[in-house]
């Protein structure tokens, strides 16, 4: 049984984007399901799939590699933990990479990037950083 399951698929996708892998599969949940979303609307991955299987279906995130062949994720990393949640207000909300990357948010309007909760001028739990 994973604890936590976000930083689950992180490491998932981390270890499948270094061996260069062309998909990665994981139990599915609401919550990966809103993450690939993201991943996919700021072109981190190229698509997603979700299977209905019982009792759980899967999540099928299709990787995606620039032309010579790196992946265009370079890095993921888990902020808020089950241990030690972090919160930030929509004026506090740090820059990932000098903006190069995205933080993804839980607030209170469903998960988004911190560039969109900054603009709705919303807080919330800082989920995971991606550049």
């Amino acid at each position: 049984m994973v604890n936590d399951p976000i930083a689950d698929m992180l490491t998932r996708i981390r270890n499948a984007s270094m061996v260069k892998q062309k998909q990665v599969v994981m139990p599915t949940s609401k919550i990966k399901v809103s993450i690939a979303q993201i991943l996919q609307d700021e072109g981190f991955i190229e698509a997603y799939s979700v299977t209905e299987e019982k009792p759980q279906g899967r999540l099928v995130l299709r990787l995606k590699y620039t032309p010579q062949g790196r992946p265009v994720i370079t890095g993921l990393e888990r902020v808020s933990k089950p241990g030690r949640r972090f919160y930030s207000g929509a004026a506090d909300i740090p820059w990932v990479r000098s903006g190069l990357g995205i933080n993804i948010l839980s607030t209170p309007k469903g998960l988004m990037t911190g560039r969109k909760a900054r603009r709705s001028k919303l807080g919330g739990e800082i989920l995971c950083n991606v550049w």
